[in-house]
């Protein structure tokens, strides 16, 4: 009975021995695996720690570049608005200059229109010169369009209703007519007489010089008296006899005749203008030769020139000169 109690109690004995020992392998194995997990464990930790100090003296070296290119990026940042400042003041440099020499050369501009226009005015009012004061006008109003400013459109209004005016009146040039009665002037002197005594005279001196002296003297003394007494028909349809000295006044006397028509002209008084040339045609009809080529083509002439009318009143160029100044005066208003 004894040994048969016994014997399950050293079976529990071994069973509890199995158990313990079973429990210690467990036991053993577990903390092995734990062992070998937390090993693991702390290289994967060490790994990434290794990992993170990389990225992070990574980081640090990004950033240290990051910072070197933002502080090269504010210099450079910096550089381009200085050069951006300087380029802005040497802009509005430039502008200012601009505007002075757009300024400067309108007011020269301006200033030779007007100097233009003052002389085109003096021709038209004391030689009417039409056709001059029509081109200076046409000349101020090109250049202004040339510089198409809005600015300059009252100028060239006022340029447009004078050269319409100039353009309507009746087409007389002036300068034409007194160049063809200077031309008549210089032309007086080749004129021939109806009745040359100069060649009389001349052939006379020639039949006396093959004479002998009491001829010539004779001649002489007869041409002496004949100069004392001067025998003329009156009416009769003759050429009239004209020494030397009275051929001499002739022509300085038509010449003159002539050159008050010329005046007459450019002060257009076309009375005293006509009256001048019909004296001047009669004394070349009545003391010139008519069958010469030039004493017909200065009758023509004269007739050509009194068929002309220069009683028109001419007009003035005022409002494109005051429209001028006008301008000037309020630029400089503006300026100051």
């Amino acid at each position: 009975m004894a040994e048969d109690q016994a014997k399950p109690r050293s079976r529990a004995a071994l069973l509890l021995l199995a158990a313990i020992a079973l429990a210690a392998g467990l036991a053993t194995l577990y903390w092995l695996d734990a062992r070998s997990r937390i090993g693991a464990t702390q290289e994967e930790l060490a790994r990434r720690l290794r990992d993170i100090e990389n990225d992070a003296r990574e980081a640090r070296s990004i950033a240290r570049q990051s910072q070197e290119g933002m502080r090269e990026a504010q210099v450079k940042v910096a550089q381009l608005e200085a050069r951006l400042a300087e380029s802005q003041s040497q802009q509005l440099g430039l502008e200012a200059l601009y505007q002075e020499l757009s300024r400067n050369r309108d007011e020269w501009q301006l200033a030779e229109i007007e100097q233009v226009l003052a002389i085109a005015s003096q021709q038209l009012q004391l030689a009417g010169n039409v056709r001059a004061a029509l081109l200076a006008l046409q000349l101020a109003d090109a250049r202004l369009a040339k510089t198409d400013r809005p600015q300059f459109l009252p100028v060239r209004r006022a340029l447009a209703r004078d050269i319409e005016r100039l353009k309507a009146l009746p087409v007389l040039d002036i300068a034409a007519m007194s160049s063809r009665i200077d031309t008549l002037v210089a032309g007086v002197d080749t004129l021939p007489l109806a009745f040359e005594e100069r060649s009389v005279a001349a052939r006379n001196e020639t039949r006396d010089s093959e004479r002998g002296f009491w001829s010539r003297l004779g001649s002489e003394v007869w041409g002496e008296i004949r100069q004392l007494v001067v025998v003329r028909q009156v009416g009769s349809s003759e050429p009239p006899l004209l020494p030397p000295p009275q051929a001499y006044f002739l022509r300085e006397n038509l010449r003159l005749r002539l050159l008050n028509a010329r005046l007459s002209l450019l002060a257009r008084d076309e009375a005293g203008y006509r009256e001048d040339l019909r004296a001047a045609q009669a004394w070349i009809r009545r003391y010139f030769d008519a069958d010469s080529k030039h004493t017909a083509d200065a009758v023509n002439q004269l007739k050509q020139l009194s068929a002309a009318s220069i009683s028109f009143e001419m007009p003035a160029i005022s409002e494109s000169l005051d429209a001028v100044r006008g301008f000037k005066s309020r630029r400089t208003r503006s300026a100051g």
